[in-house]
């Protein structure tokens, strides 16, 4: 990510906030970087020098954004970000609302439960509730998960404008690989659209199947999905089949979206459109 180029006539260019530009270059750098990286590789990476950044690093380390892993001397991501998120009205009233549901989903289904909204080009994982039998696999709160590959990404995806779904993709991390082309993608979503959600194998555990349903706002496109990473239990009396758990799951996602105000039906087909495939 080098240093946006702008002429001195462009409205970019009149109102820039030079070392409020980088700051939030190194942020955006160091998210899709997980392992973190040094001083001189972030420099690089942005296309500045040592000396540009150095008492940005250091401005980030005492604001708390940032965190030095010795000893190595890399720069990662702090969870103030992901914190302060939190703090927002809308995500409190979504995870106050979705708290009850989803421990009543989990005691009902004997599943956990997790869930997702996008963040920048990649889903992330808010909220998440334990199986309560002894026996069950979950998600932790704060997973980044690729939306192509996941259930929960598909979903976040599918139900969205058109617009919405070609600027999000287009933020993806430059090394994600692409397994099907724009028009694949387009019958994916459509397919997803049709039958109201997502279920697949578990791109990253053999035996998981992932049920995942979108919550809906005012405009009936997607703020967040909820899936349960299924695993069957041969151990279990009563009813706690695929089946079973994608019904009372569905259940559980319509009320969660009434509670929000939005409607339980996804955009108008001619909102939907087709995705331009857009890779970075």
């Amino acid at each position: 990510m080098g240093r946006a180029s702008t002429t001195p006539n462009t409205p970019a260019a009149r109102y820039r906030a030079p070392a409020l530009e980088k700051g939030l270059d190194v942020l955006e750098l160091l998210s899709d970087r997980p392992e973190g990286l040094s001083q001189s590789e972030i420099a690089r990476a942005l296309d500045r020098s040592v000396g540009e950044i150095f008492r940005m690093l250091n401005c980030l380390v005492e604001r708390g954004y940032l965190a030095i892993q010795r000893p190595s001397d890399r720069y990662i991501l702090t969870l103030k970000l992901f914190e302060l998120a939190h703090r927002s009205a809308p995500m409190n009233r979504l995870l106050a609302n979705a708290a009850p549901l989803m421990k009543g989903l989990a005691d009902d289904v004997q599943q956990s439960c997790h869930l997702a909204v996008v963040e920048g080009g990649h889903g992330v994982v808010i909220a998440q509730r334990d199986s309560p039998s002894h026996i069950g696999f979950a998600v932790r709160v704060g997973t980044i998960m690729q939306l192509l590959r996941s259930a929960s990404g598909h979903v976040l995806l599918a139900f969205q404008s058109a617009e919405d779904r070609t600027r999000i993709l287009s933020r993806r991390t430059s090394g994600e690989s692409d397994e099907l082309d724009g028009a694949q993608l387009d019958a994916l979503f459509a397919a997803i659209r049709q039958r109201g959600y997502e279920e697949m194998e578990s791109t990253r555990v053999r035996g998981v199947r992932d049920l995942s349903f979108p919550i809906f706002n005012h405009r009936g496109a997607a703020v967040a999905a909820i899936t349960v990473p299924f695993i069957e239990r041969l151990d279990m009396p009563g009813d706690t089949s695929l089946a079973a758990t994608r019904k009372v799951l569905a259940e559980a996602a319509s009320r969660l979206s009434a509670s929000l105000g939005g409607r339980n039906s996804p955009l108008e087909s001619g909102a939907q459109g087709s995705v331009a495939h857009t890779k970075r």
